[in-house]
């Protein structure tokens, strides 16, 4: 493939993303990903919390979600626990997740629809354990009994639902295709917890992206029905 062909298509990938990024930061600079640089802080905080004495108690009621937790309780702890970096993973690749995407994602989509989006896919990943659990290991989206102790936390779903949403909005299908091949492709090597949850986050928001491509078009259908002076279309 020719040099030219290779910009023709990353013009055609990425251009109105990127022409939308360069926008916003060239306006509103740091300002412009306050949500962003608040997120990458509070998963720091929790990162040293955990590792001070006493802390991980304190990050445990505040942010651990369990699938054998009350349903009260795991919806009360699920926005915090988005933050709450797992302990078995370095937290630069947690900080790193956030920076880029929830960054990319307040300077294209705003930081009401980040948040949206974020905690919407959250909500699935949390959701979806607790339904795999109730299945069970025999049904083809169960889980084990063991996954109902198992710590939920961290960005990573709300990072991949980030991404696809992102990727619809501006029309990279490439790239939001990769992202759900590559999720599909860690459940198959590495079949656990959150690679299920990631493809829960997935599902949960290809159905936001339908309710928002249709709200979209009745939008666009009214606009053009006020100005060519037609009654609105009813449904």
């Amino acid at each position: 493939m020719s040099t030219a062909s290779v910009a023709a298509f990353a013009r055609r990938e990425w251009g109105a993303l990127y022409a939308t990024v360069r926008a916003a930061l060239v306006r509103g600079r740091w300002r412009a990903i306050a949500l962003t640089l608040v997120s990458v802080g509070l998963t720091a905080f929790f990162y040293v919390l955990q590792h001070r004495p006493g802390g991980l108690r304190l990050a445990h009621d505040v942010g651990f979600v369990r699938a054998e937790d009350p349903l009260w309780l795991a919806l009360l702890r699920t926005p915090l626990s988005l933050f709450v970096p797992a302990l078995d993973l370095p937290v630069w690749g947690a900080l790193a997740q956030i920076l880029l995407v929830f960054g990319i994602a307040e300077l294209t989509l705003g930081r009401w629809r980040t948040l949206v989006v974020a905690y919407v896919s959250t909500l699935a990943g949390t959701t979806y354990a607790r339904i795999g659990v109730a299945v069970g290991p025999d049904g083809a989206f169960g889980l084990p009994a063991s996954d109902a102790r198992i710590v939920d936390t961290g960005p990573s779903a709300a990072v991949v639902g980030l991404a696809v949403f992102v990727c619809y909005r501006y029309g990279a299908w490439l790239t939001a295709g990769l992202v759900v091949v590559a999720m599909i492709v860690e459940v198959i090597v590495k079949p656990n917890l959150a690679g299920k949850e990631h493809l829960a986050a997935i599902g949960a928001v290809l159905v936001v992206c339908g309710a928002d491509a249709l709200l979209r078009r009745r939008r666009q259908c009214l606009r053009v029905g006020s100005r060519s002076g037609a009654p609105p279309i009813r449904s």
